[in-house]
């Protein structure tokens, strides 16, 4: 365990020095497996790591999502969204954050990137707040807070990762997804209304669209609802695998981008590059999370950890609590994908051999990383929205975000008290 131990310390030092996360894990397991097997073994895990995972047929998945989600976005789905929430709610008291946050989840839905969420939801809502006179506390902290649904509600990339390494049924895990995205969503809306209520003149009602408008609205947004349905349901349906889901949804995206006549050429190739660029930089975190995960699952770390929970009888309860402190400490520094690839290796044995559910634990993980993304001091959804609003002060993020962070500790509870808000939709489904 010393070995680990002192593995994962060096790792963390050379990410505070700003190496990158995949070259730390990457070089660390590397030397880590060196250490107690010798060069040539190591030198063979390493190579055998990334021959294997450049060949998975089932990674193939990721790039389709992002390629889907650049090209919808390209088409200007962020802003259309936006208007339909925006014309259905945006009369009430709050209602242009509610809109916010629903925006968010369908984009979301088509994202899988909580930071690119929040980047584009800034964008698109906080002008919109602003000039309907809304706090920029309540806007600030409604979008940092709602870009978070990008990586619960499905198609999820951190989802998609999760279940590729930890050999867990990604169709599984979206369908369990689900049910607590729309629950998050619906209770940050609660939020807002409770928010207004106590402050009414942080979010002043906007002028009620007519019937027509929010007709018009809903025009430019069926199809990649359509889109949604058709690629969710014939992944919940058994009608096709979520790599085939992934390439049906990518196409589809690319006949909606045409039709819309938001690309040519130059677009398109801009969009592939930067699906490229994307997939490039999350397969060499998955490289390097694997390298050094190889190093830890070598070591004697994680029978370790199961043997003293279980020989001084601590509850399931309080391994969870503890992993979940964990993980909100370390989203104050990180981003999602490096935070979770960075665990993994260390808690999953640990949980699986607790006799948790995978999938649960798969979606309470990405719960507290949500409030790890948005809780101060550094939460990184706020600071992104820091860094596209430079006017705003740090305190006034802090204030707008915290009762999203209650709003989400609020779901955690309940999802950890109740399983079966997880697991119902999978087992309808029979998945």
């Amino acid at each position: 365990m010393t070995e680990a131990i002192v593995g994962l310390v060096a790792m963390l030092m050379l990410s505070m020095i700003r190496i990158p996360i995949a070259i730390s894990m990457g070089l660390m397991g590397f030397l880590g497996l060196w250490w107690m097997r010798g060069v040539m073994p190591s030198m063979a895990s390493v190579t055998s790591t990334v021959y294997e995972s450049g060949f998975q047929y089932t990674l193939s998945v990721v790039p389709l999502f992002i390629l889907m989600g650049n090209l919808v976005t390209r088409a200007g789905m962020s802003n259309e969204l936006y208007r339909l929430a925006y014309t259905l709610i945006g009369h009430l008291r709050g209602g242009l954050a509610m809109a916010t946050v629903l925006a968010c989840a369908g984009f979301g839905a088509i994202c899988g990137s909580s930071i690119a969420t929040a980047a584009t939801m800034t964008k698109v809502a906080y002008p919109s707040m602003k000039i309907n006179g809304y706090s920029d506390e309540l806007s600030a902290g409604t979008i940092a807070a709602g870009g978070t649904l990008g990586i619960l509600i499905p198609p999820s990339t951190i989802m998609v990762i999760y279940g590729l390494v930890t050999q867990t049924n990604i169709g599984k895990l979206f369908a369990a997804g689900l049910i607590p995205g729309l629950l998050t969503a619906a209770l940050m809306c609660v939020t807002v209304s409770y928010l207004t209520w106590r402050h009414p003149t942080w979010g002043p009602g906007a002028q009620r669209s007519s019937w027509s408008e929010r007709w018009d609205a809903f025009k430019h947004v069926w199809a990649v609802a359509l889109l949604f349905v058709i690629v969710m349901g014939g992944i919940y349906g058994g009608v096709f695998t979520a790599t085939e889901g992934a390439g049906i949804g990518a196409f589809g995206a690319l006949c909606i981008a045409i039709s819309r006549k938001t690309l040519n050429f130059k677009i398109l190739l801009e969009i592939l590059v930067d699906s490229a660029r994307t997939t490039g930089m999350l397969f060499m975190i998955l490289v390097g999370a694997l390298v050094f995960g190889n190093f830890i699952n070598f070591t004697s770390m994680p029978a370790d950890l199961r043997n003293f929970v279980m020989s001084n009888n601590i509850s399931p309860t309080m391994v969870m609590m503890t992993i979940c402190v964990i993980y909100v400490l370390l989203g104050t520094a990180m981003e999602e994908l490096s935070m979770i690839l960075l665990t993994i290796p260390v808690f999953f044995p640990l949980v699986v051999g607790m006799g948790m559910d995978p999938v649960w634990f798969g979606v309470i993980i990405v719960l507290v990383v949500m409030i790890g993304l948005i809780s101060p001091p550094v939460g990184m959804n706020m600071f992104v929205v820091k860094n596209m609003l430079p006017h705003l002060t740090t305190g006034v993020i802090f204030k707008g975000v915290m009762p999203f962070v209650y709003c989400l500790i609020v779901v955690l509870a309940l999802i950890v008290a109740f399983p079966s808000i997880v697991m119902v939709l999978p087992q309808i489904l029979k998945m």
